[in-house]
C-alpha cells in the first residue's frame, strides 16, 4: 500500500546540522582569498563548528592539507565591515612569514609558519578610538623589510569618523604600541581606497579608490602613482574611470602592460590601458560579464605568465576562461562547475581558484595550462546522501507586464523516497507525495546588488527533500546581466524587487508549479528588506522568514550603519533631503499595521549593519496587532550568523513556521512558539 505524505513532512537524510556545515553569514559556505605561497597554495575557510571562525588553511606541494593557525585565532578583516583580502605570505630561507589580521582586535600579526614553537607577534598597535585600527589586502615587502596594507583609522565615535590610507608597517614590530611608527605611503584624498598592485619593476603603483555618495561598482577610479626610493607613492593622480565608467579590478601583466575591468559599454569588459594617457583598448568586447561588484580582494582575471589572462565570465553564473589578448580570442575551460567565485591566482601554468555547480559545493580548485586538467585540491561540503535527495536547478526567465526580463533559480521538491504530480520517476517503494502541487519558499539575495549563486546549497536541500520547493530571484538590480539590468533598482528599491519577486511567486502558482496560498518569502539583510516590504505591499505571500533585515530606511540613512554603505540609498531610494517620505513610505517599520501574515525575525545582538533596535522599534509597532509571529535574537552574532548552533536553531524555526502555515508537521523538529 502506498502511503500519502503531505509536503513538509517527507523523511529527509539532509539534517539541519548537515545543512548548516556549509553555510557562513547566511550564505554557502565558500574558501576565499586563495593564493599560491611558492609551490603551495593557501586560502581562508569558514569554521562554523569552530564558533565561526575563518581559519587559514595551507596545502603542502605533497598535498597534505593543515590548517595555519589554531583557535581561536580567527583570519578576518573588518575593513569597510566586509573585509578584505586578510593575509599575505612570504617563502624565505626560513620558510613562510605570515601576516595575518586578527578578527577580535584587528591587529596584524607575523608568524613564522614553518618554526616549531612559534607564536604570531602583533605588529599593529590598538586604539580605543571608535571602532580602532584596521587592516587589509596586506603584502610583504622583504626588501623594505615592512608591509603594506590599506588602514582604516577612526577618528571618532560614530561609524562615519574614519580615514583610509595606503600604509607600511615595520616587520620588526616596532609598531605593536605606537602608531607613529606606521608609515603612510600615501593619503589619497578620497575616501575609500583598495590594496594598491604594483608593477613587475616596482616604479610604479595603481589601485582603486571612490567617494560618497556613490558605491564602486558606480564610480570607482582607477589610481596610478610613481613609486620613490623609500617606498613611498607620489606624483598621483587619476588615470580613468569614475561615474559612468567603473573600474573593477587592475592588474599589471608580467610584460608591464596594464589591464583592467571596466564598464563604458554598460558591461564589465576587459581593457588594456596607457598607464600614460589612460587610453583603454577592449580586449574581447562582448555582452558578458567579466567582472562585478568590486568590494576589497576581488580578483575576476589574473595576468598569466605567457602572456595570456585567466578571466571570469558569463551572464548570471561566470566561468573560468582563458584569453588571448593579442588575438581577443576566449577559449573556455570545460567542465561541470559552473560558478566561480572571483578569487583567482596564478603561479607559474597552474591558474587556482574557487568553483562549484549545481551537482558540487564550492571547492578549491587548480587548472593546469599545459595539460588542460582541472582538479580538485580541497573538496567542498559534500552531503553524505544519494543525489536523489538533493535538488536541481532549473534557470527560467519570467516576464513582467512591461516586458522586462526577471531572472530566477527555480529549485523544485526531490526526495528519491517520494514522488508528487509533475514527478517523472517513482516513489521508490516507500511512499508518494501529496497530489497537487507543493509549497514554495521565494529566497531574496542580500546586497541588493547580488545575485543567487549557482552551487549546491544544502540549506535548499533541507527544504527540497522535505516536499518544499524554493525558487530564488534574481530582481531587477542583480548583479550579472549588465549594468541596464543592475540600474532598474535605481530610486526604486521597495519597488523593483517587490514587484519582481510577487511576479515570479504569482507566476509559479499560475504555472501550476506552487500551490495557491503556500507560498513564503525569506530573505536576508537586504533580502530580509524585500521580504518585509512585501509583506507590507502584496498579498503574495503566506508568511515570511526575515533574517538580520533591514526594516527601517529613514533610520539606515539617518546615520545608524557602518560608513561603506552610509550613502548607499541616495541610489537606490533617492536623495534624503528632498525624498525623505519616500524613505518612510517604504519602510516596513513605517506600516506594522499592513503586515497580516506571521513572521519569524531572526537577529544578532552583534550585527553593526542592521542594528538589534530596528528589529525591536519594528516590533514595537506591531504592538497589539493580531498577527502570529516569533523573534530569535542571537548575542554573539553579528550582520548574518556565522555559528553551527546558532544556524540550526534558526533553520528548525524557519521550518516549523512553515508547519504551521501550511499544514504540516516537521518530524523532529521543535515546535517555533508564535505569538501575537
Amino acid at each position: 500500500m502506498t502511503v500519502t505524505v503531505r509536503y513538509g513532512e517527507w523523511v529527509s537524510p539532509v539534517t539541519a546540522v548537515m545543512a548548516t556545515e556549509g553555510m557562513s553569514a547566511g550564505q554557502i559556505a565558500a574558501p576565499a582569498y586563495v593564493d599560491t605561497v611558492g609551490a603551495e597554495v593557501w586560502w581562508t575557510e569558514p569554521r562554523p563548528a569552530e564558533e565561526g571562525r575563518m581559519a587559514l588553511v595551507r596545502r603542502r606541494a605533497d598535498g597534505t592539507t593543515e590548517t595555519v593557525l589554531p583557535t581561536p585565532w580567527n583570519v578576518r578583516s573588518r575593513v569597510i565591515e566586509y573585509g578584505g583580502r586578510p593575509w599575505a605570505a612570504h617563502t624565505g630561507a626560513a620558510g613562510v612569514l605570515l601576516v595575518f589580521v586578527n578578527f577580535a582586535d584587528q591587529r596584524l600579526y607575523a608568524y613564522d609558519a614553518d618554526v616549531a614553537g612559534a607564536s604570531p607577534r602583533p605588529l599593529t598597535p590598538v586604539s580605543t578610538v571608535g571602532g580602532g585600527l584596521r587592516w587589509a589586502e596586506p603584502e610583504i615587502d622583504v626588501a623594505r623589510g615592512e608591509v603594506r596594507s590599506v588602514l582604516e583609522e577612526f577618528t571618532g565615535e560614530g561609524p562615519s569618523d574614519v580615514r583610509r590610507v595606503i600604509a607600511a608597517v615595520p616587520l620588526d614590530g616596532a609598531a605593536q604600541r605606537d602608531r607613529s611608527a606606521v608609515r603612510e605611503l600615501c593619503d589619497d584624498g578620497h575616501r575609500f581606497v583598495g590594496g594598491p598592485r604594483f608593477s613587475p619593476d616596482g616604479t610604479r603603483a595603481v589601485w582603486l579608490a571612490w567617494d560618497h555618495p556613490y558605491m564602486p561598482w558606480d564610480a570607482a577610479v582607477l589610481r596610478i602613482a610613481e613609486v620613490d626610493v623609500q617606498g613611498r607613492l607620489h606624483r598621483v593622480r587619476t588615470l580613468t574611470g569614475g561615474p559612468g565608467d567603473p573600474i573593477a579590478q587592475a592588474e599589471w601583466a608580467a610584460d608591464g602592460s596594464l589591464l583592467m575591468a571596466a564598464e563604458r559599454t554598460g558591461w564589465w569588459n576587459l581593457y588594456r590601458v596607457d598607464p600614460e594617457t589612460g587610453q583603454a583598448v577592449a580586449l574581447h568586447p562582448a555582452e558578458q560579464e567579466f567582472a562585478g561588484a568590486q568590494r576589497l580582494g576581488l580578483r575576476w582575471f589574473a595576468p598569466l605568465p605567457d602572456g595570456r589572462v585567466a578571466v571570469l565570465r558569463g551572464l548570471g553564473a561566470q566561468r573560468l576562461a582563458l584569453l588571448d589578448p593579442v588575438t581577443g580570442v576566449v577559449t573556455e575551460v570545460p567542465g561541470e562547475r559552473s560558478e566561480w567565485l572571483p578569487q583567482l591566482a596564478v603561479s607559474g601554468d597552474r591558474v587556482v581558484g574557487v568553483a562549484g555547480g549545481p551537482a558540487h559545493a564550492y571547492e578549491i580548485v587548480e587548472y593546469d595550462l599545459s595539460t588542460g586538467g582541472l582538479r580538485v585540491l580541497r573538496a567542498g561540503q559534500h552531503a553524505p546522501v544519494n543525489r536523489g535527495y538533493l535538488p536541481e536547478p532549473l534557470a527560467r526567465v519570467f516576464t513582467g507586464p512591461d516586458g522586462e526580463r526577471i531572472h530566477a533559480l527555480l529549485y523544485p521538491p526531490r526526495n528519491a523516497d517520494y514522488a508528487h504530480d509533475g514527478d517523472d520517476g517513482d516513489d521508490g517503494g516507500f511512499g508518494a507525495g501529496e497530489g497537487g502541487p507543493p509549497p514554495y519558499v521565494m529566497w531574496v539575495h542580500g546586497g541588493p546588488t547580488m545575485r543567487a549563486p549557482v552551487a549546491l546549497n544544502l540549506e535548499i536541500a533541507y527544504f527540497t527533500s522535505r516536499g518544499i520547493g524554493v525558487v530564488q530571484v534574481d530582481h531587477g538590480g542583480s548583479t550579472g546581466y549588465g549594468r541596464a539590468y543592475r540600474e532598474r533598482l535605481r530610486d526604486q528599491w521597495g519597488v523593483v524587487d517587490v514587484g519582481d519577486c510577487a511576479i515570479v511567486a504569482r507566476a509559479i502558482v499560475d504555472e501550476g508549479l506552487a500551490a495557491p496560498g503556500r507560498v513564503a518569502i525569506r530573505g536576508i539583510s537586504a533580502g530580509g528588506f524585500t521580504a518585509a516590504a512585501s509583506l507590507v505591499s502584496t498579498d503574495a505571500y503566506a508568511c515570511a522568514t526575515l533574517l538580520c533585515p533591514i526594516l527601517d530606511l529613514y533610520g539606515l540613512a539617518s546615520g545608524q550603519t557602518h560608513d561603506f554603505e552610509s550613502h548607499y540609498l541616495e541610489s537606490l531610494v533617492g536623495p534624503l533631503a528632498t525624498v525623505a517620505q519616500r524613505y518612510r513610505d517604504r519602510s516596513p517599520a513605517a506600516h506594522p499595521e499592513r503586515i497580516d501574515v506571521p513572521f519569524l525575525l531572526l537577529q544578532g545582538l552583534d550585527d553593526p549593519i542592521c542594528s538589534p533596535e530596528q528589529s525591536e522599534r519594528f516590533l514595537s509597532g506591531m504592538s497589539g496587532q493580531p498577527v502570529p509571529r516569533a523573534h530569535l535574537t542571537f548575542a554573539g552574532e553579528g550582520h548574518g550568523f556565522r555559528r553551527q548552533d546558532t544556524m540550526v536553531a534558526c533553520l528548525e524555526a524557519e521550518l516549523s513556521l512553515y508547519g504551521q502555515v501550511f499544514g504540516f508537521t516537521p518530524p523532529g523538529v521543535p515546535v517555533l512558539d508564535l505569538r501575537s
